[in-house]
């Protein structure tokens, strides 16, 4: 049972969204106040914040798992580092199949200064709205890892969403460690529209 406080915490930040949504459909071309007003209510009383997505290979075991895993991942209408923090996991476009998402950990954002392990690579910071991902797996070698090692930073934009629930198997699933200020951010969207059974029902393996 989902208390009260909790629902109007998740209605908070589904009207945020639904703001961010018409503000950049505004900016796009031009809408009159009442298709302005028909994004927001569209988003705020219809659809959800979050969306399933299937992820496969073990580049951020164990967190997500070694077999592939199924993941509920929160929207995310517009990224800043107000918006998503160092050590969320983050679902972003692929930097080399533009076709395809990546799940990495945020590791730095804009300003971070970024030094190599290797002494001959020049110690260099991360320009406006640039990142830098990681995979957990700390077994793995950069190739095999696939992440900001291999190809660099990449723009803040190509973050489309958050996640933050992991199934792995029908009895292991969870909510995934994120910054603490992102998991307290979407303590209510978890609460609300959580659905294991749903996650179980999806799972590829």
């Amino acid at each position: 049972m989902v208390s009260l406080p909790t629902w109007f915490r998740y209605i908070g930040h589904k009207l945020e969204y639904s703001v961010i949504l018409a503000m950049k459909s505004s900016k796009k071309g031009h809408l009159t106040d009442r298709e302005l007003f028909d994004v927001v209510w569209k988003n705020t009383f219809q659809g959800k914040l979050t969306y399933l997505h299937w992820n496969k290979g073990n580049e951020m075991a164990p967190a997500l798992g070694t077999q592939g895993s199924t993941l509920l991942v929160r929207k995310l209408p517009a990224v800043d580092p107000k918006q998503v923090f160092v050590g969320d996991v983050v679902v972003l476009k692929d930097p080399e199949k533009t076709e395809d998402y990546l799940v990495r950990r945020l590791a730095a954002v804009e300003g971070y200064e970024m030094v190599s392990k290797d002494e001959k690579e020049e110690p260099f910071v991360l320009d406006k709205d640039e990142c830098w991902v990681m995979a957990d797996n700390e077994a793995l070698k950069p190739k095999e890892a696939n992440d900001s090692r291999i190809f660099g930073p990449v723009p803040m934009s190509d973050i489309v969403g958050r996640v933050i629930y992991c199934l792995r198997s029908a009895v292991d699933h969870g909510p995934v460690v994120n910054s603490s200020f992102s998991m307290r951010k979407d303590a209510p969207v978890l609460e609300v529209e959580l659905d294991v059974e749903e996650l179980a029902r999806s799972h590829k393996a």
